[in-house]
């Protein structure tokens, strides 16, 4: 199953636990849970981990270090900030709000780390009715670690995004096999939907209707549009890992479709991008 609805995997601390196990692959992970009067204390085991406030605050206690993240009021404000959890460590956090856990399986063990929120780098892509931003904290070129990558993507209501459609599942020059989460967010109680269909990997069809706390899996195939009903702005964290040595993003655009790239050339991006205070 490639579309879980908020809920269908909560698990113990968890309202979405998303483990490689559950998704029938080998690195990819992700956790949320929404943090109130109890801690929520575990051990990393085979995998390293960031902890993103997506709304509210929290500490993060590793034993030889501790770290206060600020959080934010909600996706749709400025990005957050975070901190890396590496492999074998206990951890413990506390706060109040709603706490994202993106994982890897990974072999090499790194130091934790804080990243404050103005050290996350922000991006504008496309143009046009394809104007989205790209909160890039966890990109390779950004932040070190083993096999995890991580990005934000806001779309405005009405936009599509991770389009053109494109993929990461076969392993040539300037294509990385990944596989991939999307978790879900959508301002007002809204909705939005998500298209996976098949490539040479592998069959695959799946057109959902997303809202927040959703999540669609991506173990292959093309992946794209993501749809932002018009009045409703919608988020997803994108939670990335696979085999190769070095991380890379790396993607191939549907063909018949990677035309679209070029029609953005002169057309204005959307007024409304930047979200959050720096908009």
């Amino acid at each position: 199953m490639t579309y879980l609805p908020y809920g269908k995997t909560a698990s113990g601390p968890w309202s979405v636990e998303i483990t490689p196990s559950l998704a029938g692959w080998t690195y990819s992970g992700l956790r949320v849970a929404d943090l109130g009067s109890d801690p929520v204390s575990f051990h990393t085991g085979e995998e390293e981990m960031l902890v993103l406030p997506l709304s509210g605050s929290c500490t993060v206690d590793v034993g030889s270090h501790a770290f206060t993240l600020t959080g934010r009021e909600s996706v749709f404000d400025d990005p957050s900030d975070f901190a890396y959890i590496p492999i074998s460590t206990d951890v413990t956090v506390e706060g109040v709000g709603r706490i994202a856990f993106p994982s890897a399986r990974a072999t090499r063990r790194l130091e934790p780390r804080y990243v404050p929120a103005s050290d996350v780098p922000v991006e504008i892509r496309g143009a046009g009715q394809a104007s989205r931003q790209v909160n890039n904290f966890c990109a390779p070129e950004v932040f070190d670690c083993d096999k995890l990558v991580a990005v934000e993507v806001l779309t405005p209501g009405g936009n599509w995004s991770s389009y053109p459609p494109h993929k990461h599942d076969t392993p040539h020059e300037g294509e990385a096999v990944l596989e991939e989460v999307y978790y879900f967010e959508v301002a007002g109680e809204g909705l939005g939907y998500q298209r996976v269909y098949t490539s040479e990997r592998g069959q695959i069809d799946t057109l959902a209707e997303v809202s927040s706390g959703d999540v669609v899996l991506v173990p292959y195939g093309y992946h794209g549009p993501s749809m932002a009903a018009p009045g409703y702005d919608l988020y997803y964290l994108n939670v990335l890992a696979g085999p190769a040595g070095e991380r890379s993003m790396a993607f191939c655009d549907d063909p018949r479709h990677a035309w679209i790239r070029s029609t953005w050339d002169g057309q204005a991006i959307d007024p409304r991008l930047p979200f959050g205070r720096t908009s």
